[in-house]
């Protein structure tokens, strides 16, 4: 039974046995599934849809108007006219490309919102992976406590033991059974969260290791390969492009639109006057300041994504030092633990009666705290890393 148990506690070190369903099996299936990619998809089209708008002709225009004299004989004149007017030529050409610029944009963001689910959907994977953990942690714990109470049960039914250490005993079982129980409700609650990610469709997730990630070399490889594919950074390039080409247009509004049409006027008699119509409006007035809040917005521009890119190292760099920190702290508590073998060690000392119940407990809160404190480091370190490479997801 003690050489089970000590295999019990390694293999929750080592992650256990591989999963039925892995993250990146998760991550597909929330991709697919996810009712709020579904409507931001639909979003994103009718954006692209809404930027092209601007950039259609007006509507032709036909009129007849018929008058008659106010006096017998006048007979009656009347005036048909159909024009169409439309912009100079270069502007329509600026719009097109101010609506690529728009759907370019329009993609970005959508990218970005999927980036945050499947993010959001990972760290709730890595969170369920310690809850997994934890819960073979506590049956180990469970089976443990319940193993002592019968033995002291036992003992005390002999005379070999007091009443206080079988009390000891109880309310570390009672213990244990809460802090399952409290696991348990937790565990449940983030496979409630990834049901609704993964649109009301329930996954089993028993997974109780993390995939292996790949640790950066330096810093620096880090840094130009996650800057460069930033999408809040890619995002801000885009709303820079679309600023530009937006003063493109609103210099090209500064151009005259023209009115081309046919007009005839039939009168009384017989008589008809037939002709070309031809009109050309100059925006002396409608233009104004225009191109002067394209140009503040260029620059505006410009200057967020100067300082975004220096928020999003900082950032990178933050997250890079944490990962580092808490691998060097994993590293050693798994040294540590691999090489000790405290509760094997401890279970015989107190069914030998080498070791006190106090001592006991003593020795093995600190076990276990020590093995709870390796889990959370392995949790906070993938979420770290989870962080990093964001961008591959």
């Amino acid at each position: 039974m003690r050489f089970y148990i000590v295999i019990a506690v390694l293999s929750v070190l080592a992650g256990g046995l591989s999963a039925q369903t892995t993250i990146e099996e998760v991550l597909r299936s929330v991709e697919a599934n996810n009712k709020d990619l579904r409507a931001n998809t639909q979003l994103v089209r009718s954006q692209k849809i809404e930027a092209g708008l601007d950039n259609n002709l007006p509507d032709p225009s036909v009129t007849y108007s018929h008058l008659y004299g106010n006096k017998e004989g006048m007979g009656f004149t009347g005036e048909f006219i159909a024009s169409q007017s439309f912009d100079f030529p270069s502007l329509y050409y600026q719009r097109r490309k101010l609506a690529k610029a728009k759907s370019a944009g329009f993609d970005r963001q959508s990218q970005s919102f999927r980036q945050q689910i499947l993010l959001q959907a990972k760290e709730i994977c890595l969170d369920l992976v310690l809850l997994n953990q934890q819960k073979r942690l506590l049956d180990i714990r469970l089976e443990n406590a319940e193993r002592l109470s019968a033995l002291y049960a036992t003992r005390l039914e002999r005379g070999d033991a007091n009443i206080l250490e079988t009390n000891k005993i109880d309310l570390e079982l009672l213990n244990v059974r809460t802090e399952a129980r409290m696991n348990e409700t937790a565990r449940q609650a983030k496979a409630h969260e990834l049901a609704t990610l993964n649109g009301g469709v329930a996954i089993e997730f028993t997974d109780t290791s993390y995939a292996d990630v790949d640790e950066p070399l330096s810093f620096d490889a880090l840094r130009g390969e996650a800057l460069d594919a930033d999408l809040s950074l890619r995002l801000l390039r885009d709303d820079q492009e679309t600023a530009r080409r937006q003063l493109k247009v609103n210099k090209a509004k500064g151009l005259p639109s023209f009115q081309l049409g046919y007009r005839m006027n039939p009168s009384s008699g017989g008589q008809r006057y037939n002709g070309f119509l031809v009109g050309i409006s100059i925006p002396l007035f409608s233009n104004r300041n225009y191109v002067k809040q394209a140009k503040a917005q260029s620059h505006y521009t410009e200057m967020l994504l100067e300082s975004t890119s220096f928020t999003v190292e900082n950032e990178l760099r933050r997250l890079y030092d944490q990962a580092v920190a808490l691998k060097h702290s994993m590293d050693e508590y798994e040294k540590v633990l691999r090489s000790q073998n405290n509760l094997a060690l401890l279970n015989k000392a107190i069914q030998s009666g080498q070791i006190s119940m106090i001592e006991y407990f003593v020795d093995v809160t600190t076990y276990y705290q020590s093995v709870q404190n390796y889990l959370q480091l392995q949790n906070q370190y993938q979420k770290a890393m989870a962080q990093l490479y964001k961008y591959r997801l």
